[in-house]
């Protein structure tokens, strides 16, 4: 599949932002909360504590965190550059590379030693860090591209998968430390998860019928603006009896916003009906310039 590759500086600074203070509040969090509780990340910034915490404790190797993060998203990295494109997976490695050079120089600095505390605002931060990664089109890496690449093929979400598939790491962790940490992990991982998808609406979908006066107006607005189609229906209305057009349509939640506001400006007199769509069956565009 060919991709855009032209560059859009407004569209990269604000990736380039995201990134940045997202790989910022990725070490901060590690450094002031995940520490502190012994706790273990979704992905493979879990994966590395824990390969720290074994060489530390069993082998009295004190490993840097770059040194085990950068190559364990080598290949990761590789796959996104083929799938989703050069913008994002530069961006997405700036965001671990920056990640593991801060988690590597920022002193530790616990906030707070409760175990519960740390899990549910460890993770709350942790969330929206990777919110803001996924809102700059951009990623925190690791199995993050993975995720990022399913959901874009099939249109769907699966942050709990990845949830699922974080029990083996945690299932080490909890056989060689102790049980306590582990299950706290998961309070943080499902903290975590809940918030991505609280924060971020890319893939949950709204269905749009508007009844208008001015169809062609209207349909030429959500075909440029989301690139879907609509289907149209002749109908009346049971009051006035004036001949009017019922236009059907499904767009994600992040564009219904604004497409709200476009069909509007179309034709003041639309009537709009918005219901949350929990799955769909058929052809439904994604847009693939990352």
């Amino acid at each position: 599949m060919m991709r855009d590759i032209s560059i859009n500086p407004r569209h990269e600074i604000r990736r380039m932002s995201c990134a940045i203070i997202a790989a910022v509040i990725f070490a901060v969090n590690i450094k002031t909360f995940v520490r502190a509780g012994n706790l273990y990340p979704s992905g493979f910034n879990g994966v590395t504590l824990l390969i720290q915490q074994i060489g530390s404790q069993f082998f009295g190797v004190a490993i840097p965190f770059t040194l085990i993060n950068l190559p364990l998203n080598a290949v990761p990295a590789c796959i996104s550059f083929k799938y989703l494109g050069p913008k994002f997976t530069v961006s997405s490695c700036c965001v671990v590379v920056l990640t593991s050079v801060l988690t590597d120089l920022i002193p530790s600095q616990p906030i707070t030693y409760d175990p519960l505390l740390i899990s549910i605002f460890g993770g709350l931060i942790n969330g929206l860090a990777c919110s803001l990664c996924l809102i700059g089109n951009t990623s925190g890496g690791g199995t993050d591209f993975i995720a990022i690449l399913i959901s874009e093929r099939r249109g769907r979400d699966i942050w709990n998968y990845i949830l699922m598939g974080n029990a083996v790491v945690l299932t080490i962790a909890g056989l060689l430390f102790g049980w306590d940490a582990a299950l706290y992990s998961i309070i943080f991982q499902f903290t975590c998860t809940q918030t991505i998808q609280m924060l971020h609406q890319r893939y949950k979908k709204h269905t749009l019928f508007i009844v208008t006066r001015h169809p062609e107006e209207v349909y030429a607005e959500i075909k440029n603006f989301t690139h879907h189609s609509a289907t149209q229906f002749a109908g009346k209305g049971c009051y006035s009896q004036d001949d009017l057009t019922l236009l059907y349509s499904v767009v994600s939640r992040e564009e219904a916003k604004l497409l709200i506001k476009k069909v509007k400006n179309a034709d003041p007199s639309a009537f709009i009906n918005i219901i949350k769509t929990d799955y769909i069956n058929g052809r439904f565009y994604h847009k693939t310039d990352y």
